[in-house]
């Protein structure tokens, strides 16, 4: 009961707000040591004194440490996590060389004639953008500033125009390259570009659900996205036209090369990173936005979310080794397997469950090494497809993007806002797509063939 004890201590202290990292580094440490000395008090002499029992559990508890230098090592080494800095540097150089706005304004003109169109547009560049640099702070933060005053303008409903912006900037955790893919490559030991490849479906399905939801909103309630008028100083309609394909060829060229290149098999996700970071340079210079200070900045910024990221899974490393050393994968793993009903069936819902719940306090970052280690073996004995799993992990984990209080994409859109637009308006202009992806999840776990996945249910 140890480890579960453990698990439980480390979540109520991210819950009031302990740094992550060092959260689970200090709660192993303490652990590991409280088991030590349990270890040596069950196997003691009876005239063994306290001090003595408490002396050998520290040497005991601490004798486990002595390997996370190995585990640090094999971590240092690990080439596909070389591709996590990368793709944060292309995204953050994109969008500091002013693609989304670019993109937004354009296909905000192109579909603003119809109704609910600035919507839609908001929901396509989103799935460019996720295409392109994988940052959902950066997506969100972008439409935010540029498409939400234009909808707000012209009398769009607060909640739909905050939802859309919300839900569509978090795209980019489950259409490749994503961050979260590759994390769970990493976790799961599969290739990353067989992740890649069986989320482009699950994605474009979710995207399109999004616009289908808008579009039916649009026309049966008329008032909550008005289509806006023409605007003779944009030119012509073709002009339109134009403008937006030689804003979108660009983007759509680093996607081709980027995922062009690991779906053919050409390049491995961290040399197409590399190749996507070159692409990402190359727009800056031909959008004239290249500056030392910019590459810099952009660097700068990547460092810092890399190191939160490889931070975080060091502290993670020791907790799942001390989480194991107590015991506490084997109870989980029973309790897993003697669920009712089908064990398969009933393993992926209460995972599913858990996992949602979770992503209402604590981050994707954690959830996945935190909770997905323990899961994978038990997946591994039931036989289950580790791709369809890290897929259904993966649309699990977006939407901990989106539900409330803590959901990440809801401050990032808060920060930018209007004073006029409440937290209370986000949270419900948030609901119904977090209800489109728990209705996508649950046709991905039900009938994954749709998606091209195969599934062992």
């Amino acid at each position: 009961m140890i480890g579960i004890i453990m698990f439980f201590t480390a979540l109520f202290m991210l819950l009031i707000g302990f740094p992550v990292a060092f959260t689970f580094g200090a709660v192993s440490v303490v652990f590991g040591i409280i088991a030590g000395i349990v270890e040596i008090y069950r196997y003691a002499d009876p005239d063994m004194s306290l001090t003595s029992i408490l002396i050998d559990g520290f040497s005991e508890g601490m004798f486990m440490f002595d390997f996370m230098p190995h585990r640090i090592w094999s971590i240092m080494n690990n080439t596909i996590l070389m591709a996590v800095p990368m793709f944060i540097f292309m995204g953050i150089i994109l969008q500091k060389t002013g693609l989304a706005e670019r993109l937004l304004e354009s296909m905000g003109f192109l579909f603003g004639e119809v109704r609910g169109g600035v919507a839609i547009s908001t929901v396509l560049v989103g799935t460019l953008l996720a295409a392109s640099t994988g940052v959902v702070g950066a997506s969100v933060v972008a439409m935010g500033v540029i498409s939400l005053p234009v909808m707000l303008k012209y009398k769009y409903n607060t909640e739909l125009a905050t939802g859309t912006i919300c839900a569509s900037g978090t795209l980019g955790q489950i259409i490749p390259p994503s961050i979260v893919l590759i994390i769970l490559g990493d976790v799961f030991q599969v290739p990353v570009g067989d992740l890649f490849k069986a989320a482009v479906w699950p994605g474009l399905m979710l995207v399109a659900a999004y616009i289908l939801f808008i579009l039916i909103v649009s026309f049966v309630k008329k008032d909550m996205a008005p289509a806006i008028p023409a605007d003779p100083s944009r030119g012509s309609k073709s002009k339109q036209v134009v403008k937006a394909l030689i804003d979108i060829i660009p983007s759509l060229t680093l996607i081709i090369l980027v995922l062009g290149s690991i779906f053919a098999g050409v390049a491995t996700p961290t040399e197409s990173a590399a190749v996507g970071c070159l692409g990402a340079l190359l727009l800056s210079i031909m959008y004239k936005t290249f500056s030392n200070s910019t590459v810099k900045e952009a660097a700068l910024e990547s460092v810092k979310i890399t190191s939160m990221v490889f931070a975080i899974l060091i502290g993670a490393t020791a907790f799942s080794m001390v989480f194991t050393y107590t015991g506490g994968d084997q109870l989980v793993e029973h309790f897993m397997m003697n669920l009712p009903g089908d064990e398969k069936l009933g393993f992926i819902l209460f995972t599913m469950l858990a996992i949602f719940v979770l992503g209402f306090f604590i981050d994707f970052v954690e959830i996945s090494y935190i909770i997905v280690p323990i899961l994978v073996p038990i997946a591994t004995n039931l036989d289950i497809n580790p791709v369809w799993f890290a897929i259904l992990i993966a649309m699990n984990l977006q939407t901990s993007f989106l539900t409330p209080p803590f959901g990440f994409s809801l401050f990032y859109l808060k920060g930018v806002v209007p004073a006029t637009v409440r937290t209370i308006q986000i949270y419900k202009g948030v609901l119904p797509f977090i209800i489109i992806q728990i209705l996508i999840l649950a046709l991905l776990a039900l009938y994954p063939e749709i998606f091209g996945i195969q599934s062992t249910l």
